[in-house]
């Protein structure tokens, strides 16, 4: 005998028969994800660099200054950076298509500039010291 859900999907495919059952599956996962601890964030190149006398330093406050310096050369030839984020985009989008003049460029840049001055403030008054 055929359950409900595979007596509706008769004539549908294989897809309309397999899906109810891998769709419990993903749901599992998903809740599995959830109540794991998530993971440690991952370490910057200068946290995961050896630390030597002359170029590192062991706690937040000192900066690798040759590390700074080549991100300073990198922003200088290319100060563009990339991001995936679907709801930013479609929000950014419609309000490019309802409002005059609004630029997606600068409205980003805005957002972004504030959340990591306020996430990273030793880094942005470094940085900020350094001229950009």
């Amino acid at each position: 005998m055929t359950s409900k859900k595979q007596g509706n999907a008769l004539g549908k495919g294989l897809d309309a028969l397999i899906r109810p059952n891998m769709g419990e599956n993903v749901k599992k996962e998903k809740a599995e994800k959830k109540s794991k601890p998530k993971a440690e964030p991952r370490k910057t190149r200068a946290e995961t660099a050896e630390k030597t006398p002359e170029t590192g330093a062991s706690n937040d406050s000192d900066f690798d200054e040759k590390l700074v310096e080549t991100v300073m050369q990198e922003v200088a030839k290319n100060p563009r950076i990339s991001l995936w984020s679907a709801k930013s985009a479609a929000v950014l989008r419609y309000l490019k298509n309802t409002k005059p003049a609004f630029s997606i460029s600068k409205e980003a840049s805005a957002l972004i500039e504030d959340a990591v001055k306020d996430k990273y403030p030793e880094l942005w008054k470094l940085f900020e010291e350094e001229g950009l």
